[in-house]
């Protein structure tokens, strides 16, 4: 049962990284995300309904629009293939769990923001609140049904707990950290602190130690210089995800 859950879940993220891609491209130009409908933006060309299949498109028109030829960037079907790797591994992480739609939508989230960070420096509040708020609610249902209000109050204990540690972080450094990541750091809290106030500790460090690393080795190859700015979004979200997916291995280890 858990393998089928997982297979539907990779299909469902499989549709949702195709939402998300709408996301990535219209939120930070302040468009909406419903309408108009997908279009080429060099010609304007309007997709075929055959254009909309996650990935299979991308591939059966070689990365290019039907209509003019224009390239389409590789990352269309890349983070459709993300989101439905990583829908697929929280199915298998928490099964058929209350807390598990939650949990989609956290990696969605991060997904979406991680990419728009990378590409426009930009965290922006119009996907980080509407899907706080959506957790809230989430989170709250998965509580009441499991009879486990004290997971919520770790998880509202984490939220603040992050995120007033990345606030600090903020004000000692502010080029090294933006009042977007110390809001990001409440949704990371949020669902860290769900698990345990331990997981909220370890995503927060593997996120500044994978950021630590990566920046290090571009230093190193000169690929980045000292005073360029480094998207810190990706790395919050990597180190969550990681910690959701082996952080209670890493835990016991730890205790150990």
């Amino acid at each position: 049962m858990t393998l089928l859950l997982a297979a539907a879940c990779a299909v469902l993220g499989l549709l949702v990284g195709s939402f998300l891609n709408v996301v990535i491209v219209r939120v930070p130009e302040k468009r909406s995300v419903v309408t108009p409908r997908s279009h080429c933006p060099r010609c304007s060309a309007q997709l075929r309904d055959r254009d909309n299949i996650p990935v299979v498109s991308w591939l059966l028109l070689r990365g290019r629009c039907h209509s003019c030829a224009e390239p389409i960037p590789i990352r269309y079907p890349l983070v459709e293939l993300a989101t439905g790797a990583l829908f697929a591994a929280m199915a298998l992480r928490f099964g058929a769990d209350w807390a598990l739609p939650g949990y989609l939508l956290f990696v969605a989230t991060l997904l979406a923001v991680s990419a728009i960070d990378l590409e426009r420096f930009l965290i922006p509040n119009r996907v980080v609140y509407p899907s706080l708020l959506a957790s809230l609610v989430l989170l709250g249902l998965a509580a009441l049904l499991d009879h486990d209000g004290d997971a919520l109050v770790r998880g509202l204990i984490g939220a603040v707990a992050a995120s007033g540690g990345l606030f600090a972080l903020a004000l000692l450094y502010p080029r090294g950290m933006g009042m977007g990541d110390v809001k990001l750091a409440l949704l990371l809290g949020l669902y860290l602190g769900w698990l345990s106030l331990g997981h909220v500790l370890l995503g927060l460090f593997l996120g500044f130690l994978l950021g630590s690393v990566v920046g290090i080795g571009l230093l190193v190859t000169g690929a980045r210089g000292r005073k360029d700015h480094l998207p810190f979004a990706p790395f919050l979200a990597a180190g969550a995800v990681l910690a959701v997916l082996v952080g209670e291995p890493l835990l016991d280890l730890y205790l150990r």
